[in-house]
């Protein structure tokens, strides 16, 4: 602990990097301050339907992506939802949309067009996310809690023009902390509302086995070491790679004959265990929004038997499916992210080669089954820690606001925004001649 805080001391020595922390910091405080506001025209203290929405289920999964905003009826209630799902889909789109294909090979020019598209689909997505946001106010709350009148069509056209201005200004935060802060803006936004949530569901944990004498504290060590162990398997998850061995022809230099320093030393290629990340998660929950959403347009007995079954997030056939979905998704988003064949052709123009495989097609289908072995067991783990909470709730008979934070796509975002902008402070510390933020903190000497 002590090395730890030298090193964060060592970090705030460095102008640049402070200013960027203070910058950083101070946004998310403007984007946690805007999550408070609430929409104009609505009863911020007739919202306790909407709250209890939220208390449970699939809405207080929503609610914790947008750090209580949702349940708030606040100018941030969509949060940066409809941001992901705009740059999913043009990720997607980019596989089958030679234009977008074109774009992603243009360089910096290219990735400026396709953010440029990405806002442009982020308010087409807003625009169709917020009057179904207003319907469900109004089936959530009293009539007296809209001040310009219930149904009134002032109040739906203003609420659907500021949730669309609040989510292209959550969106622009996002962007700033990227260009001029510390860390990745956009999944720093997620986690801070993620991480707003954590103390109130401990709190309430704490409280159900404490106050309601239901386990005891020791319950509660117990629950804390098992969350404390998850998160270190989310961390292994996240780091873990498959280091495959490059070789590189020797060169020689005209002049002297003397080998070339850089020419024959062994290099590796790092494929990762969970090359998707959290996105076969989120594939997965948002086709889980559609079994329920469809069976709720019917009223018979079978409808109401999938829409109860899809609507509990905690039940043994929702995680099932859930599940299999995410291993399916797994393959799929791996497949569409890591180019095997690109990565073989460019080993082969730089003169490198895996030991033992033909330069070219072989190199690629090796590295292809390599992929494939990799993901078979990146899937079945991260399908496990995302379908935990359940686990969590069935055998420990923890809280379900508590067992959100149990695995699941709030889990691996935290630990992997953590990881990643932790990995950003340290090349600051490393380029001033200072340790990490793992290691001693120790000024180094500079290498002449």
């Amino acid at each position: 602990m002590k090395k730890f805080i030298e090193s964060l001391v060592n970090a705030w020595k460095i102008d640049e990097l402070r200013n960027k922390i203070l910058f950083t910091l101070g946004l998310l405080v403007v984007y946690r301050f805007g999550a408070q506001v609430t929409l104009p025209g609505i009863d911020a203290t007739k919202l306790q339907n909407l709250s209890t929405q939220t208390d449970q289920g699939i809405g207080w999964l929503i609610n914790v992506f947008t750090g209580g905003a949702f349940s708030q009826a606040s100018v941030f209630a969509l949060g940066i939802m409809p941001y992901i799902s705009a740059s999913i889909v043009v990720q997607l789109m980019g596989i089958a949309i030679p234009y977008l294909q074109k774009l992603q090979k243009d360089g910096e020019s290219g990735r400026k067009k396709i953010n440029q598209i990405t806002r442009w689909l982020t308010i087409g997505i807003t625009l169709l996310q917020g009057p179904g946001y207003i319907y469900n106010l109004y089936k959530q709350l009293p009539a007296d809690a809209f001040l310009l009148g219930f149904s009134s069509f002032s109040f739906l056209f203003s609420a659907v023009i500021i949730l669309t201005t609040g989510t292209i200004f959550a969106m622009w935060l996002g962007e700033k902390i990227t260009d001029k802060g510390i860390g990745n803006g956009i999944s720093l936004l997620i986690m801070v509302g993620i991480l707003a949530r954590l103390p109130q569901a401990f709190i309430q944990e704490f409280s159900s086995r404490v106050t309601e004498n239901n386990g005891g504290p020791m319950l509660i060590v117990f629950e804390v070491i098992i969350w404390l162990l998850i998160i270190i398997a989310c961390i292994l998850l996240t780091m873990a790679v498959r280091k495959i061995p490059v070789q590189y022809a020797r060169r020689t230099t005209a002049g002297d004959f003397e080998q070339d320093m850089m020419g024959g030393n062994r290099q590796w290629i790092p494929l990762k265990l969970n090359a998707s990340g959290v996105m076969p998660i989120i594939f997965a929950q948002a086709i889980m929004f559609i079994p329920a959403a469809v069976a709720g347009l019917s009223s018979s007995d079978a409808a109401q038997t999938i829409t109860t079954s899809f609507q509990n997030i905690f039940g043994w056939q929702y995680n099932v499916v859930f599940a299999l979905l995410i291993i399916i998704f797994t393959y799929f988003y791996t497949a569409i992210t890591v180019p095997t064949n690109k990565m073989a052709d460019d080993l082969k123009r730089s003169g490198g080669f895996i030991p033992g495989i033909r330069p070219g097609v072989e190199t690629g289908d090796y590295l292809d089954k390599i992929m494939s072995l990799l993901t078979f067991p990146g899937s079945l783990f991260l399908a496990l820690i995302a379908v935990f909470p359940a686990i969590a709730v069935s055998l420990i008979g923890v809280q379900q606001g508590w067992a959100m934070f149990y695995g699941g796509t709030s889990l691996l975002i935290m630990v992997g925004v953590a990881i990643d902008t932790i990995q950003q402070v340290n090349s600051y510390l490393l380029n001033k001649h200072y340790d990490g933020l793992m290691k001693s903190g120790k000024n180094r000497k500079a290498v002449a």
